[in-house]
């Protein structure tokens, strides 16, 4: 069945469908109807638009939606600097700090920790740009083991974020509404929107993605067709639900909520006695969504050689140069092998890209699993140029095995954050998360065997006049 069976059942419905333009009520008659903004909103409401793209981008890249709620965003005082949190200058996470080198780089499994929410629980690995110019991106593990309060929300003003949910399940309650989102689902929360984790079977850990420019698509198909890979309709968005807790006016409520954006990697904070979990009813096509990774429709050669990576691209964020993304989100998951006199596994590769993996169950084909090796909830990088590939033990492997029909990777799933952008790493990453494995590069190929064997009485100097 081309869907994920979850130990942890679903709570919400949803809606459907990848870029659609959606609307939702949690009260029946919430949405004025012919306008977007009328003169005085039904039952009191205030209409307040919020726009992903700029007004006037082209209808196609276009992306905003109108929310109608309680009390509009602005109403709360003005913002200070946080006085703690995971991207201050003098944390090792500082993304102002990051070390670029051309080392491959696999780390071991990173630690749970179950005395931090998801926000402080953000450990920035690696990146590249600047938030300020909306150019570039950042690859985070987190690992958290309590909820956010209930009084607390949590936006990002430099980028959307992609959630690889790798253990733990996450229960995102944002500003339009409900996502439940497990191990083999992603979710996307775009920039702006407001949002709150809860963690309902305890301790989390796993990956994400913050993209600072632009927005994901669904990656062109091409000669493809127009299905397979993922099909818009398997995306699910949420419905309109909200609470009622405030005041008069916006600064007389009997609660206090706390409000932390990230500005520029850095956070602020402010306190506003009311919700920010107040919008009745929306319409647009700027929301959060989730996607589970079971309902990938996985294409492959049916005569030889192994395609290129690209065919297992889930969502992409394309970059001004036509073909070369920003960052795509791929994935490796269970698949039939049946190309013939093939080298099955991924090839030995260098890549003008950044490839960033990791493993969400299970073992990866082209790597080897178990202690030392490619683990779930761990990592590696392969930056600009850097060569990789199988390593020895899954070379030898694959070079000799009988190529029958090949169910490879049930029960597993890999994916990778490829990028165009050269890479940098972070102190946390390189040094004090203490999971690197100095190892890899040696043990992965320091024992790749020489099988070549040169012709008897060939010349070897055809480049010669």
């Amino acid at each position: 069945m081309p869907i994920t069976t979850f130990e942890f059942g679903e709570r919400y419905k949803y809606q459907n469908g990848f870029g659609s333009y959606l609307e939702t009520e949690a009260i029946p008659g919430a949405l004025p109807i012919g306008q977007n903004s009328p003169q005085k909103p039904p039952y009191g409401l205030y209409a307040e638009k919020l726009s992903g793209t700029a007004f006037t981008a082209p209808r196609h890249e276009n992306q905003q939606s109108w929310l109608y709620r309680i009390l509009p965003s602005c109403a709360h005082p003005p913002f200070a600097r946080a006085a703690d949190g995971p991207f201050k200058s003098d944390k090792p996470t500082d993304p102002a700090k990051l070390e670029y080198i051309p080392n491959q780089l696999r780390w071991d499994p990173f630690d749970h920790d179950d005395q931090t929410d998801f926000v402080s629980g953000l450990h920035l690995v690696a990146g590249a740009g600047d938030p300020t110019l909306k150019q570039g991106i950042g690859m985070y593990i987190y690992a958290a083991g309590k909820s956010m309060a209930e009084n607390s929300a949590f936006y990002s003003a430099d980028g959307d974020l992609l959630i690889v949910a790798q253990d733990g399940v996450l229960d995102v309650r944002t500003e339009l509404g409900w996502l439940l989102v497990r191990p083999m689902e992603i979710c996307v929360i775009p920039r702006g929107i407001k949002y709150q984790v809860h963690l309902p079977s305890g301790p989390v850990r796993g990956y994400a993605l913050e993209l600072y420019q632009g927005h994901f698509a669904l990656p062109e198909l091409g000669p493809i067709g127009s299905n397979c890979l993922a099909n818009a309709r398997d995306f699910q968005a949420p419905m309109a639900c909200f609470t009622e807790d405030s005041g008069a006016t916006a600064s007389e409520g009997p609660n206090s909520y706390t409000i932390t954006v990230k500005f520029n990697n850095s956070l602020f904070q402010t306190k506003q006695a009311h919700t920010p979990f107040d919008v009745v009813a929306w319409h647009g096509n700027y929301y959060p969504y989730k996607y589970d990774l079971g309902r990938f429709n996985t294409i492959g050669s049916i005569s030889y050689d192994h395609p290129d990576p690209s065919i297992f691209t889930v969502l992409s964020a394309p970059s001004d140069h036509s073909g070369t993304a920003v960052a795509d989100f791929v994935i490796f998951p269970p698949r039939w092998l049946v190309a013939e006199d093939t080298f099955r596994p991924p090839w030995y590769h260098r890549n003008t890209m950044s490839e960033f993996m990791g493993l969400i169950a299970g073992e990866y084909d082209a790597k080897k699993g178990g202690q030392g090796g490619f683990m779930p909830g761990g990592a590696s990088l392969h930056n600009v140029m850097s060569g990789h590939g199988p390593d020895a033990k899954s070379f030898e492997g694959a070079s000799n095995a009988e190529l029958k029909p090949t169910l490879v990777g049930k029960g597993s799933c890999a994916f990778m954050f490829e990028s165009c952008l050269m890479v940098g790493v972070t102190e946390w990453g390189l040094e004090m998360c203490k999971k690197v494995q100095e190892g890899y590069s040696e043990e992965s190929w320091g024992g790749v065997q020489v099988h070549w064997e040169r012709p008897k009485g060939v010349s070897a100097n055809n480049h010669l006049l």
